[in-house]
């Protein structure tokens, strides 16, 4: 039996963007960025570290001037903290 990619993302405790941006940030394929950040979030100091992932994508895609995407990354970075680490939270 084989568990499908979705499957997989559901055990992770990831969303499916998160995992994207994961991937985005380390050139990953999904599958492995999905590996890499359900390690992460267990891991001591991995919330802060995928933060950073997430905040690196978002400066980048505004710097290529995709806005449409920097703003679904920033979605994405609020969801990430509101969920995994609220002490993350910039104040």
């Amino acid at each position: 039996m084989y568990l499908s990619l979705q499957e997989c993302i559901d055990m992770s405790d990831l969303t499916e963007d998160e995992i994207l941006a994961i991937a985005e940030h380390e050139h990953l394929p999904e599958i492995v960025a999905l590996e890499l950040g359900a390690y992460l979030i267990h891991e001591s100091g991995g919330e802060k570290r995928i933060k950073r992932m997430i905040h690196d994508d978002i400066k980048r895609s505004t710097e290529k001037g995709d806005h449409r995407h920097a703003a679904l990354l920033k979605s994405v970075l609020k969801s990430f903290i509101k969920h995994h680490a609220p002490q993350c939270a910039v104040k």
